[in-house]
């Protein structure tokens, strides 16, 4: 313990036997946090007044581990909750203000022989207060991180539905919007999967999609040669006017042995009595 808090006993004490005062001087000081307490409370079951009085305690003390160990645990609850950051700053800055208030008071109220050093105290305090503040921002940064990269994931593996039908034949239903980003991810799956499954036959629905741009349609030849030099023939189904329209002005067409059927029942129908 440092010699600026070496009275933290007494200290605390004071904070114990003010607590009420500590906690309405802190609303006071969070002004739009203060609004936003049960409702934190209900999301993620985070008690921000009782945190706030554990995180006065570790700073006190000078317990630092305890502190980051708080602070992580913090972070990953304020992630996974999607709760936002500026309260959390907001509330942060109103623990730090509040905090030297009530020391300012204890300083006034006790006798001279005990009084702190005021510098060192400050580089103290502060100094704590930032490691915890940096401690959860880069415990929230790096959880979040890690939630959004396993639901990009998810997203990927959704995105690209092959349905086996046979042990050589496959349906691969493209829906809703396909933007370049998720064009390049079919593309790198449907490869490794017509490699790894030996499909002979895959079926490509394109019924679910209005619109493809010139680069996803780009992308989507790119599967349909990428899947001939691995032995697998490629049929088109669903083709809409619109999107045949586009193809036909910018100048695209498929390679010249892609089969292509007005409908998938078509395609099941002839495949599966194959």
């Amino acid at each position: 313990m440092t010699e600026a808090l070496q009275s933290s006993e007494e200290i605390k004490t004071y904070f114990l036997q003010n607590q009420i005062a500590f906690e309405e001087t802190l609303l006071e000081e969070a002004v739009t946090v203060k609004d936003k307490i049960n409702e934190i409370l209900a999301v993620g079951n985070i008690d921000l007044v009782t945190n706030a009085h554990k995180v006065v305690r570790y700073i006190i003390d000078g317990q630092e581990e305890d502190l980051k160990f708080f602070a992580k645990q913090e972070g990953i609850a304020w992630a996974t909750h999607s709760i936002e950051l500026s309260f959390k700053l907001e509330w942060i800055q109103a623990i730090r203000r509040t905090l030297w208030t009530f020391l300012q008071q204890y300083d006034q109220a006790a006798p001279s022989e005990v009084a702190f050093d005021f510098f060192a105290m400050e580089k103290d305090i502060n100094t704590r207060v930032d490691t915890f503040l940096n401690t959860f921002f880069i415990s929230y940064s790096t959880y979040k991180d890690s939630l959004i990269l396993a639901h990009r994931q998810l997203v990927e593996s959704l995105s690209v539905p092959i349905i086996p039908i046979s042990t050589s034949v496959s349906i691969l239903p493209l829906i809703g919007s396909v933007d370049s980003f998720r064009a390049e991810i079919i593309e790198e799956k449907v490869l490794t999967e017509v490699s790894i499954s030996r499909i002979q036959t895959l079926i490509l629905d394109l019924s679910g999609i209005v619109e493809l741009e010139p680069e996803v349609i780009h992308h989507i030849m790119k599967i349909i040669n990428g899947s001939a030099m691995m032995g697998c023939q490629s049929i088109i189904t669903g083709l809409r006017a619109e999107v045949v329209r586009k193809m036909v002005s910018l100048g695209l067409l498929f390679a010249p042995k892609t089969k292509t059927l007005g409908t998938l029942q078509q395609a099941l129908k002839e495949y599966l009595a194959i």
